[in-house]
């Protein structure tokens, strides 16, 4: 059994291996409890037993823009409904909070998951690579 937790808590060592684990590259060291709570509407973690198996983080504006980033779901529990839930998760909490548009950007195998699964409609946006 998985369960959600909105605005759940987690240790950075377990964000950081998920990260890894989700986008590929070395294991960081980076404050995600510290950035999280300094930046974001809030986050999701979905926990097998005690195991940190999905995570999603929603930055907003402070106003009626939410922004889905990072969503991560371990290898194991992959194509079982994670994401989607974590998504849902996402979408119940933004709405409750006030914002009225949720945003997320994807690379294009992704897009299944996001438009497909999760309900997002295709939009016009633009990207400027910055590093």
């Amino acid at each position: 059994m998985i369960t959600y937790e909105w605005r759940g808590e987690f240790g950075n060592a377990e964000v950081n291996g998920l990260h890894a684990e989700g986008f590929g590259g070395r294991v960081r060291d980076d404050d995600w409890w510290g950035q999280v709570n300094a930046h974001s509407l809030g986050w999701v973690c979905a926990r097998q037993r005690e195991q940190l198996v999905g995570f999603v983080n929603v930055a907003w504006d402070g106003g009626v823009h939410a922004f889905v980033l990072d969503t991560l779901a371990a290898k194991k529990v992959q194509r079982q409904g994670v994401g989607t839930e974590l998504i849902r998760t996402v979408t119940e909490h933004a709405r409750a909070n006030g914002c009225e548009w949720l945003h997320v950007d994807f690379e294009e195998h992704l897009r299944g998951f996001y438009i497909d699964s999760c309900g997002f409609r295709p939009t016009q946006a633009g990207l400027i690579r910055l590093g």
